[in-house]
């Protein structure tokens, strides 16, 4: 019997099926999480990370957990800790969630913006969990209603994201028919082109939503690349994932790159308990001071 066998029949498991699932496997894998994502994964978390992770021990052929917690710790297991991650995150978006974020942006940022454009300022808006893409293509159908030629202006919208395959679902900018529900008929007519995948109906985003907006892999803890100011900022249900001590420092870090003016939309479960910050409205912040 190998060591880690042995090791295994001293230990329970905290969540039956395929592969035996303790709590020193769990407990790694919540480290590696919190360490380099910022997310934190409480003991009730243990059923959705074992069958998450079951799937992609199938894939890989490897035959119980012990042996993928020492794999994703090697150099070879490099691409695997990025599937981890992907694995473990939560994707839940729509388009135009939190209607009233969009209301405001529409009515009390998008005319100074606009303005700011015209006078040959740039513009810059971040979608800081962009999730497949809704968030963002909402921001840009925004600015577009209000705007309809905004790409000819210095208007940038950077949409970032932790998971590399959801990028690559945003980048597409393919909807189901059901997705769209919530765009207005005429912006959806305007921005969005109707196709046929078989006996489905799907959208496709126009080239003049598309050209606003840049992807990005980006972690939250990690380095930002960006140089410049933004002058707004969604990053909504994400740090509600975070300890408080991270959630802190990425409110910390926003604050150093919003422009005086700016604005930064987040979730309706979070708040902003750090110095530099006042609200704007529900769920909406501005530095303080800020008119």
């Amino acid at each position: 019997m190998s060591a880690s066998a042995v090791l295994r029949t001293r230990e329970s498991a905290i969540v039956e099926g395929e592969y035996p699932f303790t709590k020193r496997n769990f407990d790694q894998i919540a480290t590696f999480l919190r360490e380099n994502t910022g997310i934190s994964l409480n003991d009730a978390k243990a059923a959705l990370v074992y069958s998450r992770l079951a799937k992609r021990l199938r894939a890989l052929g490897i035959g119980d957990f012990d042996e993928y917690c020492r794999y994703i710790e090697t150099q070879d297991g490099a691409d695997e800790r990025h599937e981890m991650v992907n694995a473990l995150t939560t994707n839940v978006t729509r388009f135009f969630r939190e209607p009233h974020h969009f209301e405001y942006l529409r009515q009390e940022l998008a005319p100074t913006l606009i303005q700011a454009a015209k006078h040959g300022k740039r513009v810059r808006l971040w979608s800081a969990a962009c999730s497949s893409g809704e968030e963002p293509y909402s921001i840009a159908l925004t600015m577009l209603d209000a705007l309809p030629d905004a790409d000819r202006y210095d208007i940038k919208i950077l949409a970032s994201d932790i998971d590399a395959k959801i990028l690559a679902r945003a980048r597409l900018g393919v909807y189901r028919d059901e997705a769209i529900e919530p765009i207005p008929a005429a912006t959806r007519e305007r921005w969005l082109a109707q196709e046929r995948q078989g006996a489905a109906k799907q959208w496709r985003v126009k080239d003049a939503v598309r050209s606003l907006i840049t992807f990005n892999e980006l972690n939250l803890i990690g380095s930002w690349p960006m140089r410049g100011q933004f002058d707004v900022i969604f990053c909504r249900n994400v740090v509600i994932y975070f300890e408080e001590q991270t959630q802190a420092l990425v409110w910390r870090r926003f604050r150093e790159v919003m422009c005086p003016d700016a604005r930064l939309f987040i979730g309706h479960s979070e708040r902003i308990d750090v110095e530099g910050f006042e609200s704007a409205g529900l769920t909406i912040y501005k530095l303080e001071g800020a008119a």
